[in-house]
């Protein structure tokens, strides 16, 4: 699974012009799930995503965690994430994962992460949204549950992963 975690101070998912999920101080994560992704790549990325040390500290060091700084999180699905550009000009989704499977891998990305006890909001599902964020840094950090098992970047389709 692929995600881009932004640090916010505020952050909303709107749909025909209504918030259907907001938090203040958090984090708003877009996540993918790509093909081949399966239980532990949820795992992976909801462990990796709640112990994320990118808060500031009393000393001013990214040391803290979004649940030790207070912190919520907006989970959005977002497949455009698995996007190769390699070639053309015209993104290929084919490393999305089914439409069908990929709602699962994302309801079970957000229940992992309402286990670890972080409030957390969401989209929907593939709608049509609008996202509305203020990103503090700004801070901005890709997160691949591949990391876990081969070189970084490996699914982002970079040379040399």
């Amino acid at each position: 699974m692929l995600a881009v975690v932004q640090r916010v101070s505020r952050a909303a998912v709107i749909i025909d012009g209504r918030t259907v999920g907001s938090i203040d101080k958090g984090l708003l994560v877009l996540v993918c799930a790509v093909k081949g992704d399966g239980e532990k790549d949820v795992e992976y990325l909801a462990k990796k995503i709640s112990q994320l040390r990118i808060f500031e500290d009393e000393s001013g060091k990214m040391n803290r965690s979004v649940s030790e700084a207070g912190g919520k999180l907006l989970v959005v699905s977002q497949f455009t994430l698995a996007a190769q550009t390699r070639k053309g000009n015209r993104p290929s989704f084919d490393n999305a994962e089914a439409p069908g499977r990929a709602q699962e891998l994302y309801e079970a990305f957000v229940g992992r992460l309402r286990a670890t006890g972080i409030p957390v909001e969401t989209g929907i599902f593939a709608a049509m949204m609008s996202l509305s964020l203020v990103n503090e840094g700004p801070v901005t950090v890709p997160v691949d549950s591949r990391d876990a098992s081969c070189s970084a970047g490996a699914a982002w389709g970079m040379p040399g992963a």
